[in-house]
């Protein structure tokens, strides 16, 4: 499948991502997805609050690539 899932800053673009991605990993990318994860009310020991909004990107390498990450 060569589907990857990356969390990024809240400003990235399409094209940022990419060149990024291909930059670090030495990898062709045959495209991205970008989708914004709202924020969420929740309680901290009975204080309202929020969650932070934050931005995840679906990147698709191309066929014969793979990338090499480091797992621990």
């Amino acid at each position: 499948n060569n589907q990857y899932v990356f969390q990024v800053v809240e400003n990235a673009t399409k094209p940022e991502v990419k060149d990024a991605i291909e930059f670090l990993f030495n990898t062709k990318v045959k495209s991205v997805r970008i989708m914004n994860v709202r924020s969420k009310k929740k309680l901290f020991r009975g204080i309202r609050g929020t969650r932070k909004s934050w931005k995840k990107a679906y990147v698709t390498l191309q066929a014969d690539q793979k990338l090499e990450m480091v797992g621990g």
